[in-house]
């Protein structure tokens, strides 16, 4: 009776052994069958190498076909993952007055946070909206806080209606996701923050609720500045919960507060929609990623036929390339350990008359002992500068400087109250200095910006220079005009550029230059 291509040893019977028995490769799990494997020849040993080939090649192919599919399937999730956070950072605003702009609108929600965008639809016979709009922001949160507290709320003589898009429950499941893994984190949304205020001063005055694990403003992309809105996150539900409660609508700088809980985790941005088909991986790290896991899977069958485990297999040619690492360095560090040792060997030094001398022998510290002495000293040096600071605050003297009070950490109701102090004093120094009438439309060219830059550098450091058309009506034969806005370092030098050049002839044109406001040129705002 034959199987699998060998004869059943209890069939055949009276049998001479005429040779020695040899055992070839396998010879340990098939000597109780009594059967040897022979060494093939060379034509078998290349159909056997082929075959090893064409398995590997089989095998590669599959495992791309998986790395490419879950590849898709990782991108698709993304894009629907990104589409859902731009859809919550959407409201529909209803019930507009007729003769309401877009300006007016970004008036009554940039509190809230930055707007991204304002689409209204107009009707082409009466020039003016439907009655609804679109507002995009920045952040979920913007959007949340908006639709809670806005809704019927009088905007230009009307209660306007404040709600969610059409598009919302296309991607609810996505979004409820979003939401349940922002529940994770203890986090807070602050908006509406003022812009001399830091992330010191905000962690400084929401203290008071609970530990504070992380507190970060958004960065506006220039260095000292932030774009109004922030997140915090506490150690503890409870405390965020309390700090919603007591902040929120709180007067911090003349500004009120909008304090809302997180939606979104930590690692939720907003960079728009995008039409874009997901991309295909690389070719060439597709075929390197599919070999190795090719290479894997083989190296699991030969463990699989041998009666071993693969990590076994993996461990000892790593030992193998360990052993001539060290062979190698090992040689390396006998050739350099003589000059390192020649270099390590003391110099000893002969007085002129001499006569040695005593070297005194300073007292030995612990190193442990020696930091914490030095952090214990600081620690209190610190705590009687930050003392006298408030000290002098309390008392209403001027020369504590602005980056004094900075450096201050005082916690609690008193951090809210030096706040206060600081925005009081520097609510009225812009330092952005508006020039109109310098040039026309037609005159703005690529050469502009260095000339007026470096005019105004004869009266302090520029910063920056923003060259802005103003299209008066919405018509296309409007009235366009030119407004410049220099920002300098400090408001001493801006007063000084005013007077400098206000009703000065440039290019036969009298120049206007005022002091343009601070708070609606850090939120880009050029309409003033």
């Amino acid at each position: 009776m034959e199987e699998s291509g060998f004869i059943e040893p209890s069939v055949v019977t009276d049998l001479k052994e005429t040779g020695s028995l040899v055992y070839g490769p396998g010879s340990k799990n098939d000597t109780t069958g009594g059967r040897a494997l022979i060494k093939p020849s060379s034509s078998e040993a290349i159909q056997i190498q082929k075959a090893k080939k064409y398995a590997m090649e089989v095998s590669i192919k599959m495992v791309l076909m998986k790395q490419t599919l879950s590849h898709q399937q990782a991108q698709t999730k993304a894009l629907q993952r990104q589409q859902a956070i731009s859809i919550m950072c959407r409201i529909y605003v209803g019930c507009i007055n007729y003769d309401t702009r877009e300006e007016s609108i970004k008036q009554a929600f940039n509190a809230f946070g930055p707007i991204r965008s304002i689409t209204m639809s107009w009707d082409p016979l009466t020039q003016k909206h439907k009655g609804f709009a679109f507002v995009e922001f920045e952040t979920p949160e913007g959007a949340q806080l908006a639709e809670e507290q806005m809704n019927g709320v009088l905007v230009c003589g009307r209660n306007i209606k404040v709600g969610r898009p059409s598009q919302m429950p296309q991607a609810q499941q996505c979004i409820d996701e979003i939401q349940a893994e922002a529940k994770n984190y203890h986090r807070i949304y602050v908006s509406s923050v003022h812009k001399d205020l830091s992330d010191e001063d905000i962690r400084s005055v929401f203290s008071a609720f609970g530990t504070i694990k992380n507190c970060a403003l958004a960065n506006a992309g220039v260095p000292g500045r932030h774009k109004g809105y922030g997140y915090i996150e506490y150690d503890s539900l409870q405390s965020a919960l309390d700090a919603i409660s007591s902040m929120n609508l709180f007067d911090l700088g003349g500004q009120y507060l909008r304090v809302g809980r997180a939606v979104t985790p930590p690692d939720a941005k907003n960079v728009g929609l995008s039409n874009a088909p997901p991309s295909a991986l690389p070719t060439a790290t597709a075929m390197a990623a599919a070999a190795v896991s090719a290479k894997i899977t083989a190296l699991d069958a030969v463990a699989q036929n041998l009666g071993v485990d693969s990590t076994d297999l993996a461990q000892k040619s790593k030992n193998k390339k360990r052993r001539r690492s060290r062979s190698r360095s090992k040689s390396k560090e006998k050739e350099d350990r003589k000059p390192r040792e020649e270099k390590e060997k003391p110099v000893k030094t002969e007085p002129e008359n001499g006569e040695a001398k005593p070297v005194p022998v300073p007292p030995l510290i612990a190193k442990d002992e020696a930091l914490e002495t030095t952090d214990a000293l600081k620690s209190a040096a610190l705590a009687a500068h930050q003392l006298e600071l408030k000290k002098k605050l309390d008392e209403g003297q001027e020369p504590v400087t602005l980056s004094q009070q900075e450096d201050m950490s005082i916690k609690g109701q008193s951090a809210r109250q030096l706040v206060m102090q600081k925005l009081m004093k520097n609510r009225n120094e812009s330092v952005v200095l508006l020039l109109r009438n310098m040039v026309g439309p037609d005159e703005v060219d690529e050469d502009l910006q260095a000339e007026i830059e470096s005019e105004c550098t004869n009266y302090g450091k520029v910063e920056h220079v923003i060259i802005y058309k103003e299209q008066q009506e919405d018509s296309q034969d409007a009235d366009i005009i030119v407004k410049i806005f220099v920002e300098f370092e400090k408001f001493e030098q801006v007063k000084a550029a005013k007077e400098a050049l206000n009703g000065r002839y440039f290019s036969g044109r009298k120049v206007s230059a005022t002091l343009y406001d601070q708070e609606l040129y850090d939120q880009q705002d050029f309409s003033g």
